[in-house]
């Protein structure tokens, strides 16, 4: 892409831009269907005005708008080149991105064209990869330390990505085997009364970790690789007693551990293997007055050489837009519930 030097006009102090779009790239795949994407970045800066004519676009408007402006497109093209279409989500979040760095609340280097071309794995396909600026480091995290926690809200892709990384692993030969687990905590006593055996009782609770392999493996595979113990998928319970070497384990749904089942699991690691444990610390399912394992590691292991947390929020939330305003929702309601605990807690000693 090239661009005209920004101009400033100087009856409104406004700036204008040019870019030329090179013509390896059809207009449709810059401005999107009906000009979707288009309508996203004036959404985003409405007080420019942003004109097309031909391959060229045009910007006008407040000089740092402006130059976002540019850095947007900049953004964009560089995606394009390597061919992977862009999105109106990923517009939003690479729009999210700069501005993020423009106003120096964004906390590293990343561009959204490094977030959005970094490739995990191609399956069928398809291709997994991290959507966010925080899925991105969780993402490096996993390949740079032996254990990394993700923590955040659902749909932030925690456990997804940890799949998606630990098939990646199996593939690449860097590990023999995957085991995946749950702790078994909603089953509970109601385990008795489901039919069918022990295996047949615990595979519905862990369903969605099946349903995540089928996206990334040949669903033909899968059986044969689990009879092989190649990959393994079993309750928390299971683990207890064992040394897991060469293996990528994943404790998914890590909130609803004791702290003592946590400890046991992370005590299971062996060589050559590599731990990501997931969960939502707003989500426990634990009898009352039982403390989650997981809120508790945080304080244990924070610092600890070779341990990762990864925290993920509402902006990460990669389901239906819907979905990360609910997330904000019970946040702000949670918070205003505490400080009113906190004030009749108070009134009370006086």
């Amino acid at each position: 892409m090239t661009q005209t030097p920004t101009a400033h006009t100087s009856a409104q102090d406004q700036a204008r831009a040019r870019i030329s779009v090179p013509a390896q790239h059809p207009m449709v795949t810059v401005l999107g269907s009906g000009d979707s994407l288009l309508r996203v970045i004036e959404k985003a800066f409405p007080a420019a005005d942003i004109h097309v004519r031909g391959n060229e676009i045009s910007a006008v408007g407040d000089p740092a708008e402006v130059a976002l402006i540019q850095r947007v497109f900049d953004e964009m093209m560089l995606v394009l080149r390597t061919g992977q279409p862009m999105t109106e989500d990923a517009v939003e979040r690479s729009i999210a991105m700069l501005k993020a760095s423009d106003n120096g609340t964004s906390d590293g280097p990343e561009t959204p064209a490094e977030v959005l071309t970094q490739n995990i794995l191609s399956s069928r396909g398809r291709t997994i990869r991290p959507k966010t600026l925080n899925q991105k480091r969780y993402v490096d995290a996993i390949d740079k330390h032996t254990i990394v926690f993700g923590i955040g809200p659902a749909g932030t892709g925690k456990t997804y990505l940890a799949m998606a990384k630990a098939v990646q692993a199996l593939q690449s030969k860097q590990v023999n085997r995957i085991i995946l687990t749950r702790p078994a905590v909603e089953a509970g006593e109601r385990l008795g009364f489901l039919p069918g055996t022990l295996y047949e009782k615990i595979d519905p609770y862990l369903r969605p970790l099946y349903d995540a392999l089928h996206d990334m493996l040949d669903p033909d595979s899968i059986p044969r690789l689990m009879a092989a113990g190649t990959i393994e998928v079993a309750p928390l319970a299971y683990m207890r007693g064992r040394t897991l070497n060469d293996a990528f384990i994943i404790l998914d749904e890590a909130q609803n551990t004791s702290p003592e089942q946590m400890k046991m699991f992370l005590t299971r690691l062996g060589f050559d293997s590599k731990i990501v444990i997931t969960g939502d610390v707003t989500q426990v399912d634990l009898p009352g007055g039982t403390k989650s394992g997981l809120r508790q590691v945080q304080d244990i292991l924070e610092g600890v050489e070779d341990v990762h947390f990864s925290r993920l929020s509402s902006q990460d939330v990669v389901r239906h837009k819907l979905v990360g305003r609910i997330v904000d929702a019970y946040e702000k309601y949670d918070s205003h519930e505490a400080t009113g605990k906190a004030g009749a807690k108070g009134s009370k000693g006086k």
